[in-house]
């Protein structure tokens, strides 16, 4: 079963119904101990980066998401959840955030449109499970204003070009990121969910298999 974080903040609906399209066991929930006995769970998020980790504290969620990855378990942000999944940010003055990946968010630079709205080709930096039947130039979705400086460019698995590189898609150990909205991606964000669901389903079991199975709408 998966857990979607439900803390007042992103569109749950839509990453729900992205794995019940995969065939996902997936529940949104603001309980620890639901999110503590989940294969996988979701961060997902839009918005101010201060606000949305003040409800994460309003609802002592900070915590138990730090254990869960702590235990190694599979934990994925999507788009401002993945910027909180780093050290602090500067939106609006500084933040820490939750502080599983060292590195900072800034805003971006430049005389261009901003924020960064729409398609943009990925660009894949190593291989990795999370990347898998990904092809170089295929198109996610995004909206954001703000970007992630890991201090372990390592950690970063593609990235996109958007007059400076923008970390796309990161990963240490179980904890992953994605700046872009892959339940807004078509068939390359599924892939990438479903890529997802296999790495969780590979450490349960040791293996890769290609799914969980099983469905629950939210």
């Amino acid at each position: 079963m998966i857990a979607i974080v439900d803390y007042g903040v992103g569109n749950l609906r839509s990453v729900g119904q992205a794995f019940t399209h995969l065939g996902v066991d997936v529940i949104a929930t603001d309980d620890a101990s639901v999110l503590l006995r989940a294969d996988g769970v979701v961060l997902p998020g839009v918005g101010a980066f201060g606000d949305a980790m003040n409800q994460l504290r309003v609802r002592e969620l900070i915590t138990p998401i730090k254990q869960y990855a702590a235990e190694g378990k599979p934990l994925l942000g999507i788009c401002l959840g993945m910027q909180m999944l780093f050290d602090t940010s500067e939106e609006h003055g500084e933040h820490a955030g939750l502080g599983l990946i060292s590195g900072s968010i800034k805003r971006m630079q430049g005389t261009h449109k901003i924020p960064h709205v729409g398609w943009n080709q990925l660009e894949k930096s190593r291989e990795h499970p999370l990347v898998k039947d990904i092809k170089m130039g295929d198109s996610v979705y995004f909206v954001h204003s703000y970007y992630a400086i890991p201090d372990h460019q390592q950690v970063v698995v593609a990235s996109v070009d958007y007059y400076q590189e923008i970390p796309a898609i990161v990963v240490q150990d179980q904890v992953i990121g994605m700046q872009f909205h892959p339940e807004k991606s078509s068939t390359v964000g599924l892939q990438l969910l479903s890529n997802f669901i296999a790495f969780i389903d590979r450490g349960e079991r040791g293996e890769e298999h290609d799914c969980i199975t099983g469905h629950r709408l939210i």
